[in-house]
């Protein structure tokens, strides 16, 4: 006899998904933290769980981008030699260690803490960041450009790795920086086509050290999937930078409760 699927994992997805959706944000940002904190799930199976979780829910929007024709594929070649790799090199450290151990959990808990304060940053500060280096991106050579794509795509593979955040606000943050000619919408539509490899990897390689919980990643997708549509249904009728700000202290609340 198959479990019961769970309403509150359900709730929360519904949740996550409708902030999802009306911010842009990933879900490993909110989902990660509320497994955690929340309902006591233990880190590993809450990272592994929601980087499936996330590679499922991204790929609708990969599919959308890519009929836009709103994705840079040079761009997410770049990222990905980068992330892809040092994915791999995160999952074989993971692999070595006890995951029961609690200086796992703790590493996995500080290095969320991290994630989220830098997310929280870019959503506070992203004018002030991109009006300090944009000038000094501007001047770069193209072949500078290149290695410093892949450099910020590896450490977004270990961060998401070890968090399952960084693939959202702040690999959107680094494509701005590195490719101002961009559009809006090739920014975000690299962005998350960037994240569906990456979660994907990440993903399998949590799933193959056994830290994904199958009927938890049911769960949240259940409530998850309406929510992001409902959320994304009223994007465009709440004011943006009071959503971001909320977030972002938000954010902050939890990423201190992590470390602290």
């Amino acid at each position: 006899m198959l479990d019961p699927i769970d309403p509150l994992y359900v709730l929360s997805g519904f949740v996550v998904g409708v902030l999802v959706g009306l911010t842009g944000i990933g879900g490993g940002s909110l989902m990660t933290p509320l497994l955690i904190l929340v309902f006591g799930v233990h880190p590993a199976t809450a990272v592994g769980t929601d980087l499936l979780y996330a590679a499922i829910t991204k790929s609708g929007g990969t599919l959308f981008h890519g009929f836009a024709r709103s994705i840079d594929w040079r761009v997410v070649g770049r990222l990905a030699s980068g992330s892809i790799p040092m994915t791999v090199l995160t999952l074989l450290f993971l692999s070595r260690v006890d995951r029961d151990d609690p200086g796992v959990g703790d590493l996995i808990k500080t290095t969320l803490g991290i994630a989220l304060f830098l997310t929280a940053g870019v959503l506070v500060f992203r004018q002030r960041i991109l009006a300090h280096y944009s000038a000094r991106v501007s001047a770069l050579k193209p072949q500078s450009i290149v290695l410093y794509t892949v450099a910020m795509g590896a450490l977004i593979g270990v961060l998401v790795s070890l968090s399952s955040v960084g693939a959202g606000a702040i690999g959107a943050m680094c494509l701005v920086l590195l490719y101002p000619q961009m559009t809006m919408a090739r920014i975000v539509g690299s962005d998350i086509a960037h994240a569906v490899p990456l979660t994907l990897a990440a993903g399998m390689g949590h799933w193959w050290l056994g830290s994904t919980d199958w009927l938890l990643l049911t769960s949240l997708l259940v409530g998850s999937l309406p929510g992001i549509l409902l959320g994304s249904y009223f994007c465009s009728r709440v004011p943006d930078g009071a959503l971001r700000m909320i977030l972002a202290v938000t954010l902050t609340i939890v990423a201190m409760r992590l470390l602290i």
